[in-house]
């Protein structure tokens, strides 16, 4: 049975999933923007496990408990910072999508959120940024994982999942 891929603008760090994804940087430190609203959701718990973990190399992931946030587990994808394409972003952030699913499914996930990873300050434009996140996901993912939920910041981001052919969610 096909992983259901849905989209939906919601805040990630409030959804009932196994596992949501951090757009995380390579020290896998608090930061601003999705990477600092999961921190500041989980509590301070958080960046005691990333600093266990760290570093991440850009294209990799790493996984951590959730603690106060309502999914188990918290996946750290380093996306890359753009550089105008030809500096091998698009296998990187490629990558980063495929290892964080992967991490999921060696956890037992079988939902996982994922924010528009390297599409934010890290200046990934969005239209591209989307594609590859629902061509990586598709290739990754399987069983037990059933349903990834990509959550969008507002409309552009959820307008651009569903150009590439994602369904809007609940």
């Amino acid at each position: 049975m096909p992983v259901i891929l849905e989209a939906r603008v919601a805040d990630i760090t409030t959804l009932a999933v196994d596992a949501i994804v951090n757009a995380a940087n390579e020290e896998l430190a608090p930061g601003g923007g999705v990477c600092g609203a999961i921190h500041r959701a989980a509590g301070p718990e958080l960046a005691r496990a990333c600093a266990a973990v760290a570093p991440c190399p850009t294209g990799e992931a790493r996984i951590t408990p959730g603690f106060g946030l309502p999914a188990r587990f918290v996946i750290h994808a380093v996306g890359p910072v753009w550089r105008g394409g030809e500096s091998g972003e698009p296998e990187r952030l490629a990558s980063a999508y495929r290892r964080a699913v992967s991490l999921a499914r060696e956890h037992g996930a079988r939902s996982l959120a994922f924010p528009a990873i390297s599409t934010g300050i890290y200046g990934y434009p969005l239209g591209p940024a989307t594609g590859i996140a629902v061509a990586s996901v598709r290739e990754a993912a399987g069983p037990p994982l059933e349903r990834v939920v990509f959550a969008c910041f507002g409309p552009e981001v959820l307008a651009a999942y569903r150009a590439g052919g994602v369904e809007e969610g609940g």
